[in-house]
């Protein structure tokens, strides 16, 4: 005689109260995967390994944090009261996530001379947003000063930069230190022949 065919026990979630298969699938994945983890690891095998994939994570930040800390106050106790290269340096260097480093953008004004259609020229003004001056004003008053159109767009790295119709360069300097005092001749660059050239 055959066995009798014994009940199958069914481990159900406290959190969403759905069969340990099916978490996935409930409300809030998320607040059941603690649970998950403790009492049905066989189910979601996937589950241990970022649980120790982020335990990981957290151990290498905080020793890379701990590491970073340990090494700017060394370089901040090593350096002398007059040298100032290495402050300087502290400053210009941002830390993202991730350990990438972005440095800071150096405040200047870049004019670039585009010849398009063999006759047509425009001229591209970028970085006056570093100086904290609003590009569309700007645009407006360059119009206007040089009666021309002026507008402001994305260029090819999404930073937005002022172009001006027609081949203002050269006058352009002078325009821009007389209207924003805030930019320093020294701060103005040409880019001819694919090289920064200063103004001053």
């Amino acid at each position: 005689m055959a066995e009798k065919p014994q009940p199958v026990k069914v481990l159900y979630c406290p959190i969403c109260s759905l069969p340990a298969e099916y978490c996935e699938f409930g409300p809030d994945f998320e607040k059941c995967k603690p649970w998950l983890i403790n009492n049905a690891p066989d189910v979601y095998p996937h589950l241990l390994k970022e649980a120790d994939e982020k335990e990981a994570e957290k151990v290498s930040e905080q020793l890379q944090s701990v590491g970073i800390s340990s090494a700017a106050d060394g370089a901040a106790s090593s350096a002398q009261p007059g040298d100032t290269s290495s402050s300087s340096k502290q400053e210009d260097v941002k830390r993202l996530p991730g350990g990438k480093i972005k440095k800071k953008e150096k405040q200047e004004v870049v004019i670039e001379k585009v010849v398009r259609n063999r006759r047509k020229c425009i001229t591209i003004v970028k970085g006056l947003d570093l100086f904290g001056i609003k590009l569309s004003d700007a645009s407006k008053k360059l119009g206007k000063k040089f009666a021309t159109g002026a507008s402001v767009v994305k260029g090819p790295t999404e930073k937005e930069q002022i172009d001006v119709q027609g081949d203002i360069a050269y006058d352009i300097v002078e325009f821009i230190t007389e209207t924003w005092p805030a930019v320093p001749e020294t701060a103005i660059f040409f880019i001819e022949d694919g090289k920064k050239v200063p103004a001053a």
